[in-house]
């Protein structure tokens, strides 16, 4: 007996606790992944695109567009000030942007679960804490996850919702029940829900949209606001988790400072002239001009171009089908098809730009390049007929033709639709109405393409109506879907998920605040997000999101405008950045300052 508790004893010691399953086929471990293993065992001492040897302290100067009027990026009403979510408020589990989607300890010093994932169990490090002194309890954890469903933004209620049950299982655990075996993501998602103070933002507190200094447990604390034109970070010198290797290397400036600037034009001629610290540059004609800047040529500016290994994203042309004159596919398609990529791209922006295709450009998970699978064809199953070959193909654009045989394509799409040239005007033949539309921007730089575009419309008969607002009023219209035409990003990661409800769901399609923009309703879409979720073999999952970007293509929901072959980043010569990049290109977080 003596001996078999001993064998015990040494086996029980010498177990590699990186993943523990138990005989129930619950995992305990410190970290999780969507597909396969975590990358990083338990005893990694930081992530690769750090410096772990950076120089701490210093002040880095950010500057933002437009203004702000909440510290609470968490809820629709009021516009949030730059960095909160990222500065002050922290998750259960932190990513590594160097995997598609990997998560490890943070708030949470450990989970727990099954192999089904249909459930999930936080365990709470006991030296986590808020800026102000008290300790993280699970109540807290319970706390957020009510509000954020309650109260939160369409995305946060959107997740939370699908949780069944939630219970507190010791002083420091807390335990979510989903039961549902087809969501895979969800207990991710769960694990970096932000953690909000109870003691703070109880009794109605949290959905005020108010300037008050926001508390939450991360490493900085907010120091001024002045509503509309700063906010300052200060670093919290007793921030619970310095030492947690997860942060190793991050977070080593002792002040952020955010200036706000009404218009893009100051803001870049106040970098030049040295009042801030970073711009990140979208106009190619502006990257190469600056290549020739005084400070640039001194080297008091350094000018970087680097590489993300992610999917390029989706910017776009919103085309918002809750519009009637806007329902058509083909009213849409003949839109698409009237933007002229390649003469916008040599005669305005240098030919630096690559034309967008689809929403997972740049990546494996893109259709394009790619003929469609037989796993897609029973994924498409009944939609197949209204596809394109081309787009079955990977080919969906075919920017060769000549503007008049794009023309000529273009109204014959519009006489499906039942409108025709009358007078120098495009109109509808049933309601005799001329199709009039609004594009509403709020950026000098997005008046450079649109002028072209309405010049091309305007060939054609349709009247194109560019509309600059101020940035509150644009995110009012956007938010409640008060507009024909915008422009927006939609980001992707090699881990598209649940997210994917929030931007193109039947369900989000009328949610304000959703980013749903066009209002996409489709059965067959809802499918394939709720297919994507539940996949386990990284082969199935690939193809899901394959037929995904196939659908929304073929859809013409957006007109895919164009994305930068590098990230154009451009640097006070102070600032430092480590040698190698995450996955999804630069991350400040990770930057010092080595005088």
């Amino acid at each position: 007996m003596v001996l078999k508790i001993i064998i015990l004893l040494f086996i029980l010691i010498n177990y590699n606790t990186d993943i523990v399953k138990s005989a129930e086929n619950i995992i305990t471990s410190k970290s999780i992944s969507m597909h396969g293993e975590p990358a990083l065992n338990d005893n990694f001492l930081h992530l690769d695109y750090v410096n772990p040897n950076a120089k701490k302290g210093g002040t880095f100067k950010l500057a933002s567009l437009g203004t702000f009027d909440s510290t609470n990026p968490f809820v629709i009403k009021g516009r949030s000030a730059y960095g909160i979510r990222d500065y002050v408020y922290e998750s259960l589990l932190k990513r590594n942007y160097s995997e598609p989607f990997s998560l490890y300890n943070s708030i949470a010093n450990s989970i727990s679960y099954p192999e089904d994932r249909t459930w999930i169990e936080f365990f709470i490090d006991d030296k986590a804490a808020f800026s102000d002194g008290i300790k993280i309890k699970p109540s807290d954890v319970l706390f957020s996850f009510n509000q954020l469903r309650e109260k939160g933004r369409p995305n946060h209620r959107n997740y939370y919702s699908r949780v069944q049950e939630v219970m507190i299982t010791s002083e420091s655990s807390i335990k979510f029940i989903i039961n549902d075996k087809k969501d895979r993501e969800l207990i991710l998602i769960l694990g970096l829900m932000p953690i909000l103070p109870e003691h703070i933002y109880k009794e109605g507190k949290f959905e005020e949209a108010k300037l008050s200094i926001p508390i939450g447990s991360g490493p900085y604390i907010v120091t001024k606001i002045e509503q509309g034109k700063n906010i300052t970070y200060t670093k919290n010198s007793s921030y619970w988790a310095k030492d947690l290797a997860i942060n190793n290397g991050l977070y080593n400036f002792d002040i952020i400072s955010i200036d706000y600037y009404l218009d893009d034009n100051s803001r870049f001629e106040a970098f030049k002239a040295g009042l801030f610290d970073f711009y990140q540059i979208w106009d190619p004609t502006r990257w190469n001009n600056l290549k020739n800047n005084k400070n640039v040529k001194e080297g008091d500016i350094k000018l970087k171009e680097i590489k993300r290994k992610t999917p390029a994203g989706m910017l776009g042309l919103a085309m918002n089908t809750r519009r009637p004159y806007l329902k058509d596919v083909n009213i849409r398609k003949a839109l698409v098809l009237l933007f002229d990529f390649n003469w916008i791209n040599k005669n305005l922006y240098h030919n630096l730009y690559n034309r967008t295709q689809g929403y997972y450009d740049n990546s494996y998970l893109s259709s394009i390049g790619h003929s469609i699978t037989d796993y897609e064809k029973i994924l498409l199953k009944g939609t197949l007929p209204s596809i394109d070959e081309a787009i079955l193909n990977g080919k969906p654009y075919k920017i060769e033709e000549n503007k008049r045989a794009r023309l000529n394509r273009a109204l014959t799409l519009f006489g499906n639709a039942n409108y025709k040239i009358i007078d120098g005007e495009l109109v509808n033949t049933i309601s005799n109405q001329p199709l009039i539309l609004e594009f509403m921007i709020s950026d000098k730089r997005q008046e450079k393409y649109a002028i072209n575009y309405k010049n091309t419309l305007k060939r054609i008969g349709i009247e194109l109506n560019i509309k600059m607002v101020d940035s509150t009023q644009y995110q009012k219209r956007k938010q409640s879907f008060d507009f024909d035409i915008i422009e927006h990003f939609w980001y992707s990661s090699l881990s598209p998920g649940n997210e994917q409800n929030f931007y193109w769901s039947s369900q989000s399609a009328n949610e304000v605040g959703s980013r749903n923009y066009p209002g996409v309703r489709s059965e067959k879409i809802d499918y394939l997000i709720e297919n994507m979720v539940s996949r386990t073999e990284i082969d199935e999952f690939m193809y899901t999101v394959r037929a995904l970007d196939r659908l929304l293509i073929s859809g013409n929901y957006v007109i895919p405008l164009f994305h930068w072959p590098y990230q154009w980043v451009a640097l006070n010569s102070r600032i430092k950045t480590p040698e190698k990049v995450s996955l999804d290109g630069y991350k400040i977080n990770s930057w010092y300052i080595n005088n």
